[in-house]
């Protein structure tokens, strides 16, 4: 009898553990949170997804390209690498002469050139952006002032292997850099602040549609833009010739940015106070403004009604032309005229 009791308790006690174990696991299942959506990384400066989260420790490396092509005389292109840069700017040199402002941060190229040198705008330029700015060397006032900016500047002094010359070009527009060796040269491993704001899913930009527009510098130096709308792209061309680089890549910028800029003396474009902007993405154009209170600052870009403009993820392009300059847009065709009755 004893035995018989001491087999019901045990049982019983083996069946209250059981039904207890399912009770827990049951509640563990009920306070488990449901699985949040997952917040994707994006590069600072295209807004695009960083799926390795590389872009989240790198910092920016800012290259001076040459873009001299003069009728019979020198001319650097096709040039190499640019057309992996997220950012560009496009600025005014003595003569009429552009030269290009290349950033990278979320796409590292081979090789990128031809490098020249440090102008009066870029100090302004690259103080907000930090990281390493890469240079042939320059005027004395200009390597001071680039040298006491937030950057670690490396010129063909200082690149060692980082630059190398082609000695198939001409000197001295034949420097060239490697930029995964330009970024080991130095730089804290901080990202670049965004330069732009971003559309999100779901968000539109509202503006006046436009196929193609010219932007208005000197001739030979002057590209046409022609939206192609199967990329979302902004393709470049100068006089009718795509414009490649030396991979056969044709520059293609998701954003275009006018900024119009006070030039003074030598082609010394002032990029601190404010002034117009007309913003090309998604095939339309948003004329609107552009604002910088101080160097350590961004350039903000405004709306008509002083909203902020918010571009489409992807490469923009920022040609800084001269006040009064022309742009010259292309819209779309007009409709067929409805036939009377």
């Amino acid at each position: 009898m004893r035995r018989s009791f001491l087999a019901t308790v045990l049982a019983l006690a083996v069946a209250l553990a059981a039904c207890g174990g399912g009770g827990d696991d049951e509640t563990e299942k009920k306070a488990e949170p449901k699985n949040e959506e997952e917040v994707v990384a994006v590069a600072p400066l295209t807004g695009l997804p960083d799926l390795d989260d590389t872009a989240q420790t790198r910092p920016a490396l800012t290259v001076k390209v040459d873009n001299i092509c003069e009728p019979g005389g020198q001319c650097v292109r096709p040039q190499t690498g640019v057309d992996q840069a997220d950012v560009v700017y496009e600025e005014v040199t003595e003569g009429g002469i552009t030269r290009f402002t290349a950033i990278f941060q979320s796409q590292v190229p081979p090789e990128v050139g031809p490098i020249r040198s440090v102008r009066a705008i870029d100090p302004d330029l690259v103080a907000a952006i930090g990281g390493v700015f890469a240079y042939s060397g320059g005027a004395g006032p200009n390597v001071e002032k680039v040298r006491q900016a937030p950057v670690n500047a490396i010129d063909e002094n200082a690149a060692g292997d980082a630059m190398f010359r082609n000695d198939a070009k001409e000197a001295p527009h034949n420097l060239f850099g490697r930029p995964q060796a330009l970024f080991d040269k130095g730089g804290q491993p901080v990202p670049p602040p965004p330069l732009f704001e971003y559309l999100a899913e779901g968000e539109v930009f509202a503006g006046e549609t436009v196929t193609s527009f010219r932007v208005g510098f000197r001739p030979g130096y002057a590209p046409n833009y022609a939206y192609d709308a199967a990329t979302r792209t902004w393709k470049r061309d100068i006089d009718g010739v795509p414009f490649t680089m030396s991979n056969l890549a044709q520059i293609a910028p998701t954003n275009v940015i006018v900024q119009f800029t006070q030039y003074t003396g030598g082609g010394e474009g002032n990029v601190i106070g404010e002034g117009v902007a007309w913003i090309f993405s998604d095939g339309k154009l948003i004329r609107g403004t552009w604002s910088r209170a101080a160097r350590e600052e961004t350039i903000n870009y405004f709306d008509a009604a002083g909203q902020p403009v918010k571009l489409l993820p992807g490469s923009t392009w920022v040609e800084l032309l001269p006040n009064l300059s022309p742009v010259d847009l292309v819209g779309p065709p007009p409709a067929p005229a409805t036939p009377s009755t």
